[in-house]
């Protein structure tokens, strides 16, 4: 089995756009968030705001999900993006030698407005910062050197460079074509969320482009996302510190 090229990230973090990019080359078989639909929509789930009648998929565990991934990856070299938190009693050296890993960050002043935005009533337990650099810290004792994270504002402010930098980072081919692609993609076909109802701007984007760096300010937003904010940014700056550039 090759290992399994992960992308850890958080949630708002501009991961599924780099996703989309990533199914474009042809070359992976390229999963969305395996182990969050156990982890939201498993026969046991496990999010924090969870209650009686959300929805559940019997036989859909976070065991289930790692032996079809495991299986695909017999097959075919695979692609996995997804979030630390979902799995954090699994970081066993064993577990974690099955994977190439690299992360995605992104600003917590952006990620945190935009989950209120969605989610009013979201957890703290649901934002990944945490363990998103546990997962970080965990790899670099293990291996003795910092796996790979690219920051989303590098990311969109110069597209072909930073996702070059990358995919020589994680030892997979450049394709610059992968970073464009026609208008009008379906993301519900590979997201279980909503039917994809979090990336209607992605359905109707044509690629990876430049954009200019913004600023979200969160002195405004209610003093519950504030102090989230305040909390998460520490992790963000770890993890900003060994960004390529």
């Amino acid at each position: 089995m090759d290992k399994i090229l992960a992308l850890w990230a958080v949630p708002r973090s501009t991961s599924t756009a780099f996703e989309w990019m990533m199914r474009q080359r042809g070359d992976l078989d390229c999963l969305h968030e395996p182990f969050g639909e156990a982890w939201y929509q498993g026969e046991a789930p496990l999010w924090q705001r969870f209650k009686d009648g959300d929805k559940t998929t019997p036989s859909l565990t976070l065991e289930s999900v790692w032996g079809d991934i495991q299986a695909r990856a017999n097959k075919k070299p695979v692609f996995i993006k997804d979030f630390p938190h979902y799995i954090s009693h699994m970081w066993t050296p064993g577990f974690l030698s099955h994977f190439n890993h690299a992360f995605l960050i992104r600003d917590p002043a952006k990620t945190i407005s935009s989950m209120y935005n969605k989610w009013p009533d979201f957890d703290e337990g649901e934002v990944g910062f945490p363990e998103q650099r546990a997962l970080f810290d965990l790899l670099t004792a293990l291996n003795g050197t910092p796996p790979p994270v690219i920051d989303s504002d590098d990311l969109l402010e110069d597209p072909q460079r930073m996702v070059k930098l990358w995919c020589d980072a994680v030892g997979i081919r450049f394709i610059p074509e992968a970073l464009t692609w026609p208008a009008g993609g379906d993301p519900s076909e590979h997201s279980w969320w909503d039917g994809g109802s979090f990336h209607g701007n992605l359905a109707n984007s044509t690629g990876l482009t430049p954009q200019t760096r913004k600023y979200v300010e969160v002195n405004d937003a209610p003093d519950r996302v504030k102090q989230v904010y305040r909390r998460m940014r520490p992790h963000y700056e770890h993890l900003y510190q060994c960004r390529i550039t």
